[in-house]
This record gives structure tokens, C-alpha cells and sequence, in this order.
């Protein structure tokens, strides 16, 4: 005999689901429009993570890869694919010759302007799905744990 979930364990899944279709929706949307920019998504994703790195921080083949989710070799690839399509530069870090720093260039920052445009637009249109499914996720946790979230103590909401 086939048990059934309850409807909690139901309803937690169905917002999960919900979630996790609106996050690939996204990453399709940003793979398309990458490639329809001339870009592999992969080169897309490093010009954003060099770009939009914080001040102060180095952005080297290793804090790429780790932002990326990539080992340090295939950084270095894609790095240099993207050296030789104009969009980085790559350079010795003169402290430590081990080290590569990365930089885009201005034909980089012009296709990441665009892009980046595009994708705010899209993000626009998807967030009140997803801020609906990270509320049901939300109140769900704080259901089934009954604690409050460190953000909720904070006075954050989404």
C-alpha cells in the first residue's frame, strides 16, 4: 500500500519545487542571453564575478574559482578564453608571480552593462514568485524549528 505524504511534508515540497523552477527559469534566461551576447555562459559568470567583486578584493584565478564554484585549472582556461576574446586581462600579481590577477576590459564592462540590464529587468519580473516561495520556505522552517531566523531577529524581511 502506497502511503501518502502529509499535507505539511506536501505543501513544503510543492514550495520547494516552486523555488527551485523559478531559480532555473532564471539561469536559463541568463544562459540564453549570454549567448545570444556572443559569450559561453561560464565567460558571462567570471566577467560578472571579476566586475562585481567587492573593493579591495583581489580578483586572482583562485577567488574566481571559489566564487564560480570551479576548480583553480578550469579558471585558468576560461580565463585565458576570455583573454584572447578581449573581454580580461590577465596579469602577474607582482608581489606573488604564482599568482594571476584578473581584470575586464572595456569591451568586457560594455557586454556586462547589457547583460546586466537584461537580467535586472528578468529578476524583476520573477521576484515576487521567488520572494513568495522564500516566504512559504521561511515560515515553514520557522514552523517545523520553531525558532526565528537570525534575519527576523535582525528586523529583516524579505
Amino acid at each position: 500500500m502506497k502511503k501518502t505524504l502529509a499535507s505539511k511534508d506536501r505543501h513544503r515540497l510543492q514550495t520547494l519545487a516552486e523555488f527551485r523552477c523559478s531559480l532555473r527559469q532564471f539561469l536559463l534566461f541568463s544562459e540564453q542571453r549570454a549567448e545570444q551576447a556572443g559569450l559561453h555562459p561560464q565567460q558571462h559568470q567570471l566577467l560578472l564575478q571579476v566586475a562585481g567583486a567587492p573593493d579591495g578584493v583581489e580578483t586572482t584565478v583562485s577567488y574566481t574559482a571559489e566564487r564560480l564554484g570551479l576548480r583553480h585549472h578550469s579558471v585558468v582556461e576560461l580565463s585565458k578564453r576570455c583573454e584572447e576574446a578581449g573581454l580580461l586581462r590577465r596579469m602577474d600579481d607582482p608581489a606573488d608571480g604564482r599568482r594571476v590577477v584578473l581584470q575586464v576590459t572595456a569591451d568586457g564592462h560594455r557586454i556586462l552593462r547589457a547583460l546586466s540590464a537584461d537580467h535586472e529587468r528578468e529578476l524583476h519580473e520573477l521576484l515576487p514568485k521567488l520572494v513568495r516561495s522564500l516566504r512559504a520556505i521561511r515560515g515553514s522552517a520557522k514552523h517545523r524549528d520553531g525558532v526565528d531566523s537570525a534575519a527576523e531577529k535582525k528586523g529583516e524581511t524579505l
